[in-house]
């Protein structure tokens, strides 16, 4: 007698695996509290960074204005070390590591939520406006640079956010003659809330200085267009600076925060390194403990 088999069907409580949407919204919520617990991680530790590099700046043209030799200053050191990382990992600063960067996404976080719950959305900035403000940086990086040559930024420092931001985080803040420089700050928040990285794409000298610098090949995000679907957009859609990536990537202003890879349907968005590729968050961390290494080195960091 032929006794076949039973099968018994598969129990009501058993998981049924994640589908590849569900593997990619995992995937991406990883990166996003992994990059968020960085930007915490460097906001307390490491808050002078960028305003130490942007000092190095400064001192250059002003020491060139008055034809007098450069020496080997903190600033100058924090800007050399920012530059060489950003040449090797591409603006991994400014997606993880500036303090300016972090405050703004904090600030971003908070106005989505109060847009969500009141069922009212700010409205948006036109593409075309966005296209011209988006040169801005270039000139206030050269305005700055002008001021500092002609020794004259010196007596403007109390007009300066950047001054406010950099007593703030400090702890020594103090309103007595940066009356304007607070107004300004609080201007650029009201941006922030606004737009996401109100500051890092449209105001900041330093990512307009990060954008001129070469990038290695290997800290390059690229996109094959052949492969992506037809009307896909998801990748740009979800950068926070709406770059679109292309066979060259797009360098100078990909600010490495791995949003487009973690959501792209496709896979369709690599360095071209496949350890790399494959351990993105390795990667990541290994690069956090570099820029911690090396604010460290150079006396940038808080408690050490």
């Amino acid at each position: 007698m032929n006794i076949k088999p039973l099968l018994c069907p598969q129990s009501s409580g058993e998981k049924k695996p994640p589908t590849a949407a569900q593997k990619r919204k995992q995937t991406l919520k990883r990166r996003s509290y992994l990059r968020a617990g960085l930007q915490i991680l460097f906001f307390l530790l490491t808050p002078s960074l960028f305003t130490g590099a942007f000092s190095g700046v400064k001192y250059i043209f002003t020491q060139i204005g008055l034809s007098q030799p450069l020496e080997t200053v903190s600033f100058v050191k924090t800007l050399a070390v920012l530059c060489l990382l950003t040449m090797i990992f591409g603006r991994f600063f400014c997606g993880y590591v500036c303090a300016f960067g972090a405050l703004g996404d904090g600030v971003q976080f908070v106005s989505k939520k109060v847009q969500k719950k009141a069922k009212k959305k700010l409205p948006a900035i036109p593409s075309g406006v966005k296209k011209w403000l988006n040169r801005l940086p270039f000139g206030i990086l050269t305005a700055i640079i002008l001021l500092c040559a002609l020794g004259v930024y010196g007596s403007l420092s109390g007009y300066s956010p950047w001054d406010v931001f950099s007593m703030a985080t400090s702890l020594k803040f103090r309103l007595e003659g940066y009356g304007l420089g607070c107004v300004l700050l609080v201007l650029i928040l009201v941006g922030m809330a606004w737009e996401p990285r109100f500051f890092c794409r449209f105001l900041c000298p330093m990512g307009a200085v990060f954008r001129l610098l070469p990038i290695f090949p290997w800290a390059i995000l690229r996109r094959d267009r052949s492969r992506c679907g037809k009307g896909c957009s998801a990748c740009t859609k979800n950068c926070p600076v709406e770059v679109s990536l292309g066979e060259g990537g797009n360098a100078s202003d990909c600010i490495r925060c791995e949003g487009c890879r973690g959501i792209c349907p496709r896979g369709n968005i690599s360095s071209g390194k496949k350890w790399m590729d494959a351990h993105v968050e390795i990667v990541t961390m290994i690069k956090a403990a570099l820029y911690l290494a090396a604010a460290a080195a150079i006396g940038c960091m808080r408690f050490v």
